[in-house]
């Protein structure tokens, strides 16, 4: 499996930047043709590496409640799913988890305090503390650097280099350090949706 280059790096930068960037300019910027652009997109967006195109709204100008910098302190049994519901509630855009069993998450309310967010999305029992912080501002800018495409393994949890394989099973992507690995992970997959289906 190829990981990324300084071209693909240099790609991902200007789109970073600018997400409605027209493939002529990217290509003219990185020396390579429109189409040759949008094979290595399309193979960024196979590999996992780019998940979507997103919007950058400038909160400041529009009147849509208190943006607020929430901190919440969970029983670490109740990490994932406390995470995966905050991700999807509605005034909620950047979700952050550190490796203390926290999750950061800025909101922006509109008539709710923090308590009724809470309540409405969570099992407000699985939260030991939380804190709350006015935003003045806020600003996004993802940086690539010199980032190397490094995914584990969902086998073995090694890491994937170039010799890696992937595979797609029921719309999902998923990344093997070796052939190995991947048959053994398609083989269990498959035995459990077979076992689902009857």
């Amino acid at each position: 499996m190829r990981g990324l280059d300084d071209t693909d790096r240099e790609i991902l930068d200007l789109l970073t930047d600018d997400a409605r960037r027209p493939y002529r300019e990217i290509a003219d910027r990185v020396d390579l043709s429109p189409p040759a652009v949008s094979d290595r997109v399309d193979r960024l967006r196979e590999l996992g590496v780019i998940r979507g195109f997103t919007l950058d709204l400038n909160r400041s100008l529009l009147d849509a409640g208190r943006h607020v910098l929430v901190e919440l302190r969970v029983r670490p049994a109740t990490l994932e799913d406390v995470r995966s519901a905050i991700e999807v509630a509605t005034p909620v855009e950047h979700v952050f988890t550190t490796a203390d069993a926290r999750i950061v998450f800025d909101a922006t309310l509109d008539g709710r305090d923090v308590r009724d967010l809470l309540a409405e999305t969570i099992d407000l029992d699985a939260v030991q503390e939380y804190d709350v912080r006015p935003l003045s501002s806020t600003s996004w800018t993802p940086q690539i650097g010199d980032a190397a495409f490094a995914p584990e393994c969902v086998e073995c949890d090694n890491t994937v280099d170039e010799e890696g394989t992937t595979a797609r099973l029921d719309g999902e992507l998923y990344h093997f350090c070796c052939p190995s690995c991947e048959s053994q992970f398609t083989e269990r997959y498959e035995t459990l949706r077979e076992g689902a289906a009857d």
